[in-house]
């Protein structure tokens, strides 16, 4: 009872306090919620062709969505695809004949309302399943500061020949293809995606490639998903690319390995490439088995730095090691290994197989999966080389603003949500202390929640249950503000005085402090407390704990 009043308590206090200078549009709001016209269904497939005109730098397509009625529809359906893309037709399969009706449609900023008056969709029933067709056509928002700022990035080689991919992620799918644009409906029947482009281009997408066609002088690639996928992780590439294959004996058999990247490059790729094998049986280790083996797993380069892209990952990293030849963690551990491959990898466990669904909990993809780096470090040179890493990475935290975003409105949060949300991670294993246990915790949120979306507290919950640990502060601490534990202390009169500040409430950490060869372990609250010391006074705190000290 009285922990609950506490949670009351807290979230009274972050509401009143929390940063309400942000002003969102009705746009964000259609975006990032599940309104009236998009509750109503729930996506079961998507088909998506797309025809590139690399010379007029633009495309058109179609997307077929394939949807199960949940509820009584509202009336009309949300669409989104972004304003600078043309919706040329809507067309629905009505009842059981197989020719498409047409449908009405409106276009309003990034949303496309489709109506269905025509028909009697006030009578569909819960589980009936439906299908509408969209074509559309555009010139594609090209990419800024990619994969960051995304878009369409048209690229040549060395060759000089057009180099083309997508990123799209925070920026959303809807930027190049109609969809319902939400991390929470993924298609759980997968995708069949049709790529067409001139006959001497490869095209690479998610999943297998199951068929290439040649019409005129085009070749048209059909790639299929088995797997549900998040809309910001379907993608394409388009180059004069080499590919070779390889398999991978992994806990749940036989894992097929594709290998995409631009025909100058292949000797210096087969040599970086290399790690992939022993990183993805450490991840395996760790984090339980590749999420995707239906769909195999492919390495791409691409003309960007990179992106988890589902079973198609673009590498983008020059083939260097480190983050672009440097390391993010400040220690030199990390020139050990191929930034890029190791961290777009990892989110195949957490991102892809595991999604938020609100961009609000994105620490989910990019905490946990910037604590996978620090895991396979510690496969390749050893645990302290390992959290030496993932230390280094805590300096980058900026603490601008709390880890997670405002629902319902397309916002992330901090850019924290990468090494805080690490942080949290390594801090969780500390409390522990037991390293076995951790790893089966880890296992079990793969296990537990594969290929599902997720929320923030779901996550909390199965986290506070397997360790047994109650964590309800530590969350609310390191998630939602921007304050970090600040331990104080004095020794006086043979005592040690020490409590926290900028805490939440019932926020305490279990501190090991030394002085030379004699530790203590304190559990810092709000108070003041103290306890006997007469071992000196050049204290020494634990480092492996997110805290200031003064």
């Amino acid at each position: 009872m009285l922990k609950k009043s506490i949670n009351i308590l807290f979230v009274v206090w972050y509401l009143l306090s929390a940063n309400t200078t942000l002003a969102y549009t009705h746009a964000d709001t259609l975006r990032g919620s599940n309104g009236r016209y998009r509750d109503w269904w729930d996506v079961q497939r998507y088909e998506l062709g797309v025809n590139f005109d690399l010379d007029n730098q633009s495309i058109n397509g179609y997307t077929i969505i394939d949807f199960r009625v949940t509820k009584k529809p509202a009336d009309s359906m949300q669409i989104d695809l972004q304003e600078h893309m043309e919706i040329d037709s809507v067309f629905q399969r009505y009842g059981g004949v197989k020719t498409l009706q047409p449908i009405n449609f409106r276009r309003d900023g990034n949303v496309c309302w489709v109506y269905f008056e025509r028909f009697p969709f006030h009578n569909w029933l819960p589980t009936e399943m439906r299908s509408i067709k969209i074509y559309y056509h555009g010139t594609p928002r090209k990419a800024v500061n990619p994969p960051w700022d995304g878009g369409f990035s048209w690229k040549t080689d060395n060759e000089g020949k057009q180099w083309v991919a997508v990123s799209c992620q925070g920026l959303g799918a809807s930027v190049w293809w109609p969809c319902k644009d939400a991390q929470w409906d993924e298609p759980e029947q997968g995708m069949d995606i049709y790529l067409t482009v001139p006959e001497n281009y490869s095209a690479i997408s998610n999943g297998r490639l199951k068929d290439t066609v040649k019409v005129n002088s085009k070749k048209v690639f059909y790639w299929q998903l088995k797997n549900p996928i998040n809309n910001y992780d379907v993608t394409f590439y388009i180059g004069d690319y080499v590919h070779w294959q390889d398999t991978l004996t992994g806990e749940k058999g036989k894992l097929d390995l594709d290998y995409w990247v631009l025909r100058d490059n292949e000797e210096k790729a087969r040599k970086q490439f290399a790690v992939v094998k022993p990183m993805l049986h450490c991840y395996e280790y760790w984090l339980g088995p590749y999420p995707f083996y239906e769909d195999g797993y492919k390495l791409v380069e691409a003309p960007y730095l990179g992106m988890e892209h589902q079973s198609a990952i673009a590498y983008g990293n020059k083939y260097q090691m480190g983050y672009l030849g440097s390391d993010r963690s400040n220690t030199s551990v990390g020139m050990h290994f191929d930034y890029i491959i190791v961290h777009e990898s990892g989110h195949e466990w957490f991102g892809n197989s595991i999604t938020a669904k609100d961009i609000a909990d994105n620490w989910i993809h990019e905490g946990m999966t910037t604590f996978s780096e620090s895991l396979f470090t510690e496969c390749l040179l050893g645990k302290e080389k390992g959290q030496t890493f993932c230390k280094g990475e805590w300096g980058n935290i900026r603490n601008d603003k709390p880890v997670t975003g405002d629902y319902g409105v397309n916002n992330e949060g901090s850019n924290d949500i990468y090494d805080k949300g690490a942080a949290m991670m390594y801090m969780i294993r500390m409390l522990m202390n037991d390293d076995e246990k951790f790893r089966q915790m880890l296992r079990g949120v793969s296990k537990t929640f594969y290929h599902q979306t997720v929320t923030t507290q779901q996550i909390e919950s199965y986290i506070a249950k397997a360790t047994g640990l109650d964590l309800t502060a530590f969350f609310n601490q390191y998630l939602r503000t921007t304050n970090i534990p600040q331990l104080a202390y004095y020794i006086k009169d043979g005592e040690l005085n020490y409590r926290f500040e900028n805490i939440v409430p019932g926020f305490t950490l279990p501190i090991p402090v030394s002085v030379k060869k004699k530790t203590e372990i304190i559990s810092p609250t709000a108070d003041w407390q103290h306890i006997e010391w007469k071992h000196g006074y050049n204290l020494k705190v634990s480092p492996d704990y997110l805290i200031k000290v003064k």
